[in-house]
């Protein structure tokens, strides 16, 4: 099975050693993504909403690049740095999924990347 790294501008560069997302047994796995602006590389602040809006639309421009939509996605994970956010992260999420939303696993971590509140892993169906 060969394996294809899918990557946009339209979403914050890899700072590491891995890649926006990768096409592979007709899936697409796309890695955590935190709430950074594209376009200026720098971390989006304010309240958790704020946060979610962005790393969602990070997760849909790399969906997007992949030639697929947040209805493909088959299964979520959500990191937040403090579980009292849920339902505000909540609140945002199911505004970017249809009637069939993912399966789902949100879980409290002690810390994420650049100290920001949340960050959003998915796995679609190419």
């Amino acid at each position: 099975m060969k394996k294809q790294a899918i990557s946009t501008k339209k979403a914050p560069a890899a700072v590491g050693p891995y890649s926006q997302a990768i096409k592979a047994g007709g899936f697409l796995f796309v890695s955590g993504q935190i709430p950074i602006n594209p376009e200026t590389g720098e971390l989006v602040t304010g309240d958790i909403k704020v946060q979610t809006h962005q790393v969602l639309k990070n997760v849909k421009a790399i969906l997007e690049e992949a030639g697929l939509t947040m209805d493909d996605v088959v299964k979520a994970t959500v990191f937040i740095s403090d579980m009292d956010q849920f339902a505000a992260v909540n609140e945002v999420y199911a505004k970017y999924f249809g009637d069939v939303p993912p399966a789902r696993a949100c879980v409290e971590v002690a810390r994420i990347p650049k100290d920001v509140g949340v960050e959003v892993e998915v796995i679609a169906i190419c």
